[in-house]
């Protein structure tokens, strides 16, 4: 497809993960609800996942993400210019939980503000973040997924409960500095279509629909979602996210080491490969480890990547998600 453009320049310095000690089998969950271990495994790939105790907010997940992130990338946090964090289960609904990371790292003064783009948070964040580096704005990001999804989920629902967990990743990134090997965004495509804000959603606890003795009776304040409509919407966005993005940055689907996609259920990550063209043993999945953590999956599945030894420098990656919105993200990173 020709010489790839510069994209977005910047350095991944760093990534860091924090997962809750506490296993949640498939087995767990035949003795739970309506279920069994094998159902959920063939129909999701998941095989277990991590449940946060009681006490653990999305803010203690993330703040330990972030200064593993920062540990790996050398720096301490309060030397970030701004601190992202991508959640659909925040701490409260004010202030952000980027500023409950703050208080709970100890640091303050760098800008801190939560994105909500659901499952496409991070990649949503990471654009954002990219974009401020380009401008001057910042010289050095934290970007956090975090995810407290158990607190969310109807426990009664095995067409749900069987698929979330909890979680979060995070990524430092600095600005491109003169003589710095190629890396960064080449390309990025997002979007959204809220006129599908209903097929995955939570009811109640916000203005639409505030707390009351009936909500919380109704179970209206856990996750609500069309299974079917989402799995079609979901590969469609995804792959047409991917193509579009690996068309702007003149990559061929040859030329990409690993797909890293939303790491929802098996299904929709192959059809998504499929779709995509890019062949299936390049598709890098942990979904059988932590199930779908949301906002945290991508960043998450590029730590275990990295760790794994999976990408080196120079390496490129497609990474795509769908979400609550419905959103969509995708970007062909150079790491």
């Amino acid at each position: 497809m020709g010489t790839p453009p510069q994209g977005k320049q910047f350095t991944i310095l760093g990534t860091g993960v924090s997962l809750p000690d506490k296993v949640l089998t498939n087995a767990d969950l035949e003795r739970m609800v309506e279920t069994t271990a094998e159902w959920i495994t063939d129909r999701t790939g998941i095989q277990e996942r991590r449940i946060a105790e009681p006490d653990v907010s999305t803010s203690v997940l993330g703040a330990q993400a972030l200064r593993n992130a920062c540990d790996a990338a050398g720096l301490r946090p309060d030397e970030l210019d701004a601190i992202i964090v991508a959640t659909s289960t925040p701490d409260t609904l004010f202030p952000s939980t980027a500023c409950w990371v703050q208080r709970r790292l100890e640091v303050r003064g760098m800008a801190a503000f939560d994105v909500n783009a659901g499952c496409s948070g991070w990649l949503y964040a990471l654009e954002i973040a990219s974009n401020l580096l380009a401008g001057g704005h910042s010289k050095t990001i934290g970007i956090v997924g975090a995810e407290v999804m158990s607190k969310v989920v109807d426990w009664t629902d095995r067409s749900t409960c069987v698929l979330f967990g909890d979680g979060a990743g995070a990524t430092v990134i600095r600005a491109a500095r003169e003589g710095d090997p190629p890396a960064g965004l080449l390309s990025a495509n997002w979007g959204a279509d809220g006129n599908l804000a209903p097929i995955l959603y939570q009811p109640a606890g916000g203005t639409q629909k505030p707390a009351t003795r009936a909500t919380v009776e109704g179970n209206e304040h856990t996750v609500h979602m069309e299974g079917k409509e989402v799995f079609h919407r979901a590969v469609r966005a995804m792959a047409s996210a991917a193509t579009r993005a690996l068309k702007s940055a003149r990559v061929t689907t040859d030329e990409i080491k690993l797909l890293i996609p939303h790491q929802a259920n098996t299904r929709i990550m192959r059809a998504t490969c499929e779709r995509s063209g890019i062949p299936a043993e390049k598709l890098y999945s942990v979904v059988h480890r932590y199930g779908n953590i949301s906002a945290a999956s991508i960043p998450v599945a590029l730590h275990d990547a990295l760790t794994e030894g999976r990408i080196e420098r120079g390496d490129l990656v497609v990474l795509t998600a769908f979400g609550t919105g419905l959103t969509w993200g995708a970007g062909v990173l150079r790491y």
